[in-house]
């Protein structure tokens, strides 16, 4: 391997976070008055809270709670889980009992082309490769369950089919936790009659399965046992559902999920406690950390700063109308990450193009920003933006930005915290509290008796300011069975790129009167919304000509340097 690749970059992340004496777990679990003996230690830096203390904690949750997304990015994103521990540790600099909580990242992209999820510079939360990597083991413990469903499926055809499952249609793919564009088909159960019947499969990314949606949505054990349950996985030959309840093996799978069911406990740079748990993607599952790692957050801290995937009108969309409708959440504020580099190419710049200075594009690319903030309005909660700021970046282009938003009447500021750690976001922090402290006024996008081609039309015109949705016949027939079969009221996860409002990545800025493609639909009877796929969206993503992977190693000592 070259040696070069070898070198640790003293200014990188890893090297960054390895700078840094974490502060024993105990300590940090003493922040949010949790006892020593409510956690189970993984080593001296992290642990699980006790699943009956959670229990306890989450039933009163009623601190505030901060939603932080973010505009349309780019292909590295645009430091949403940055800004959201550097609120955090501001938060914290500024006498607040605060937690934080996120995902955790999956090993597909921490792989593939965006790397970690995790922070960055000195807003990170630690042990960064640990979270970045195994960390607990709960998508392993995830992968499993929905593999053992499965096995399961297979197993009852072999033995006579007593459900009369058509192999045909059977819609439970298997998953793993990485990018792998060869497992999106394959066939099954070839080499003759011992191995069961051939049949055409394939693999999802494990936060994609609606395990990982469950495990995210469930209040309980029981609860998440129940929704396993109703999970529909396959039909018979008189097209009637067959839910996994029916294939007897939902108790050994919440079996499988009871331990990485506690929420994990870390800590941020400066010794801010962090809720780390679940990582369901945002553009093909609703993109939230767990229920219960946000309850139990709410329950322990006075502020809850909390993130939704990739942009507002994916994961914030999906945090409002799937997550706090199913989990009684009501958040208080939403803060807007937007940064210069993604504006100018909302503007029509290149990708390779972003670095010179070009006022003209960021005021162009605005457009997308505001748009946005507008969108969150439609919720009643307030909006704030914070342009997480680069080096690279010049004052007139950070004039632009705020020119656009001082024109639709959003507060804005200029946070350093990768570079300055809490110091960088104080002004922030402090019109946070300002806001979170008046009561909510938070309200869906849309009622749950709508019928689901409404809610669809509904979510395309209002936040992505589509024209008309144009509905693939099989998929518009799916929607009709969906609700003679009574999940008429559950809401839409809407499924699409996350570079554009629109179903095409290419199509920058704010982009309108377009048509929304769908062309087809799923049921997560268990997660309880149904998916609508849109455009080319992937449940399976590929890597990469130069994946993240070709950078990581571990030195004699041990350290894993190249993870970022």
């Amino acid at each position: 391997m070259n040696s070069a690749v070898r070198t640790i970059d003293p200014t990188s992340d890893a090297a960054i976070a390895a700078s840094v004496a974490p502060r024993p777990i105990e300590e940090i679990g003493a922040r949010l008055g949790v006892p020593a003996e409510a956690l189970f230690r993984y080593g001296h830096d992290k642990a699980k809270i006790a699943l009956p203390f959670a229990r306890t904690a989450e039933a009163k949750a009623d601190g505030r709670l901060v939603l932080v997304t973010a505009i349309n990015p780019t292909p590295a994103g645009e430091g949403k889980t940055t800004t959201t521990i550097g609120l955090g540790d501001a938060l914290a600099h500024a006498g607040k009992r605060v937690a934080i909580a996120l995902r955790e990242p999956s090993l597909g992209p921490v792989f593939g082309s965006k790397g970690g999820a995790t922070g960055g510079g000195h807003a990170q939360i630690i042990p960064m490769q640990d979270i970045n990597l195994h960390f607990t083991g709960d998508f392993h413990a995830i992968s499993a369950a929905h593999n053992l469903l499965a096995a399961a499926i297979d197993n009852h055809v072999y033995w006579g089919n007593e459900l009369g499952i058509d192999t045909r249609r059977i819609n439970w793919r298997r998953v793993v936790d990485l990018n792998d564009r060869a497992l999106r088909s394959v066939v099954v159960g070839l080499g003759g009659p011992g191995n069961g019947f051939p049949r055409e499969d394939g693999f999802d990314i494990t936060v994609a399965s609606e395990v990982m949606a469950i495990f995210c949505l469930a209040r309980s054990l029981d609860d998440l046992e129940e929704r396993l349950g109703r999970m529909v996985v396959a039909q018979t030959r008189t097209r009637q559902p067959v839910t996994a309840a029916q294939l007897k093996v939902t108790g050994a799978m919440t079996a499988l999920l009871r331990d990485a069911f506690q929420p994990n406990l870390v800590q941020t740079l400066e010794g801010t406690p962090a809720l780390v748990h679940g990582g369901p993607f945002a553009n093909i599952a609703h993109g939230c950390n767990s229920v219960m790692a946000t309850r139990t957050a709410l329950g322990l801290a006075d502020y809850v700063v909390t993130e939704a995937g990739f942009g507002a009108d994916l994961g914030a969309e999906k945090f409002l109308d799937i997550k706090c409708r199913q989990a009684g959440l009501a958040p208080s504020v939403v803060v807007i990450v937007a940064t210069v580099r993604a504006l100018k190419m909302h503007g029509g710049v290149a990708q390779k193009d972003l670095g010179p200075e070009n006022v003209a594009a960021v005021t162009l690319g605005a457009a997308n920003l505001v748009r946005h903030i507008e969108n969150i309005g439609q919720f009643g909660v307030p909006a704030v933006v914070a342009i997480n700021r680069f080096t690279s970046d010049t004052s007139a282009e950070v004039a632009a930005i705020e020119a656009a938003c001082a024109g639709v009447g959003a507060r804005v500021h200029l946070c350093t915290h990768w570079a300055d750690g809490s110091a960088g976001a104080l002004s922030l922090a402090q019109d946070v509290v300002q806001l979170a402290d008046a009561p909510s006024a938070f309200r869906p996008l849309y009622a749950s008796n709508l019928p689901l081609v409404e809610k669809i039309d509904t979510v395309a015109k209002k936040i992505y300011r589509a024209g008309s949705v144009a509905i693939e016949p099989g998929a518009l027939k799916k929607l009709g069975e969906f609700e003679a079969l009574g999940f008429g009221d559950l809401p839409v996860c809407m499924a699409k790129t996350q570079y554009s409002f629109s179903a095409d990545p290419s199509r920058r800025g704010a982009p309108e009167g377009f048509v929304l493609p769908v062309r087809d639909v799923r049921l997560s009877a268990g997660a309880g919304f149904v998916v609508v796929l849109c455009g080319e969206v992937m449940t399976m993503p590929g890597l990469p000509s130069r994946p993240a992977a070709e950078n990581i190693f571990v030195d004699e000592t041990g350290f894993i340097g190249g993870v970022f």
